[in-house]
């Protein structure tokens, strides 16, 4: 096997790479192997025909597909690390020739790592955001408190108002027709909770209980069900109850009920903690997200196309995974939303693009400032690591290879990066 790099443009490789004929005739021995039995050859047993018999029967270019895919994947390999490449993306592969008598060449387009240039990346200057949990901050917080505390109370004297639980049947017609999804019993609807087409939960106000009510509604012009967007629709609905919350009042006792603590005071100074904390660690995080935004500004590279498409296509993948876990496929999905896959992962691009950018301007800094996982700090992270999935860290370890384990030292690696350049930053 030989190869050389013919050009490098824009950070993607053109190889040449070449397999003899001596290498390239035992791949054809391995598929012949492989397939013989597949044959049956006239005056010979089946799965018993020499091979250079099924290559006339056939063509010598019978074998070649098993052939290439046994050759390949090594001459490659081989092909990377001897010009020294680092691929970032699958290669774009043209067979120039294919023969027993000449071997193989192979043309091969290979998106590389990109080089990076650091602009600067300390000293930079951002705005922090003071911590302030207002009053009225901890009052909402009370009042959700309130709410997941709050009993039902059957109304029977009044007719439905903003706030209330209605129990309702319904069905929906379009054109006189009913559809799919639009019919359902003893459904728990929260009147103003925004979980129906706009405008129907407003018509429910008024309305008394056991009493029949026809609602009309249009259905939004995105609305997920393409054959229901825009559409007009009436609804024929029964009031079988309603419910309105009775909420606790506020005081010790209610803290006494939802809390460890003895006084509402008590209560509401834990919630400002909590708030506070909750705020220093946005904060924290706006903080460093603008701080990387800048440093890869500053920074200069070139992004093959196929090293985006690969980030687009692996975030696909993980909401494919996402979806299915929740008994959807994406075809569903992209069905039902009315959304164009080729489209959609259009929209995808930017984010990737900028994904790729921030990782690899930390990697980057990472090599420049020799920032290193030590001992201490692994064995830390697989402590967590362990505590979090129950399990001693011995035999986590046991179930770990080398590419988790060099997993783990990047996250690490990662995150005091970051903290460098937080601690080398100016807020202003």
């Amino acid at each position: 096997m030989s190869s050389k790099v013919e050009k490098i443009e824009n950070n993607v490789a053109s190889l040449e790479i070449k397999v003899s004929p001596e290498d390239f005739g035992k791949a054809m021995q391995r598929a012949y192997k492989k397939n013989v039995k597949r044959f049956n050859i006239p005056g010979f047993r089946k799965g018993k025909a020499p091979m250079k018999v099924i290559e006339l029967h056939y063509g010598e270019g019978v074998f070649y597909e098993d052939a290439f895919d046994f050759v390949f994947p090594d001459a490659y390999k081989a092909a990377i690390e001897e010009n020294k490449l680092e691929p970032v993306a699958q290669p774009d592969i043209d067979i120039e020739t294919i023969s027993k008598k000449e071997g193989l060449v192979i043309k091969a387009e290979v998106a590389i790592k990109p080089e990076i240039t650091l602009g600067e990346y300390k000293g930079i200057e951002v705005q922090k955001r003071e911590v302030n949990v207002t009053e009225e901050d901890v009052q909402k917080e009370l009042e959700k408190m309130q709410d997941q505390n709050a009993r039902l109370i059957t109304v029977e004297d009044r007719p439905v108002k903003e706030g209330d639980i209605t129990i309702i049947d319904f069905k929906g017609y379009v054109n006189g027709e009913t559809f799919e999804g639009g019919e359902g019993t003893n459904y728990s609807l929260e009147i103003g909770s925004g979980q129906f087409i706009p405008g129907f939960e407003e018509q429910l106000i008024g309305a008394e209980k056991g009493k029949d009510i026809k609602v009309e509604v249009t259905f939004p012009e995105e609305y997920h069900v393409k054959e229901l967007a825009g559409e007009n629709a009436i609804f024929e609905v029964k009031i079988n109850e309603i419910k309105e919350k009775e909420v606790p009042a506020l005081d010790d006792e209610f803290a006494k009920d939802v809390s460890e603590f003895d006084t509402l005071e008590e209560l509401k100074q834990d919630i400002k903690k909590n708030l506070e904390e909750k705020q220093e660690h946005q904060i924290k995080h706006e903080m460093e997200e603008a701080i990387i935004e800048k440093i890869v500004e500053n920074a200069q590279m070139v992004i093959p196309d196929a090293m985006i498409e690969e980030e687009v296509q692996r975030t696909l993948n993980q909401f494919d995974y996402q979806l299915r876990n929740q008994g959807i496929t994406l075809e569903d999905y992209f069905k039902y939303t009315n959304i164009d896959e080729k489209e959609f992962k259009e929209g995808l691009k930017d984010d990737a693009k900028k994904k790729i950018e921030t990782e690899l301007t930390l990697e980057k800094i990472i090599e420049v400032e020799k920032i290193e996982a030590t001992e201490k700090e692994i064995e830390k992270e697989l402590e967590n690591m362990a505590k979090q999935y129950n399990q001693e860290v011995d035999k986590l370890k046991e179930t770990l290879g080398d590419s988790q384990m060099e997993y783990i030292e990047d996250i690490i690696k990662r995150r005091k990066c970051i903290a460098f350049l937080v601690e080398n930053s100016k807020t202003i």
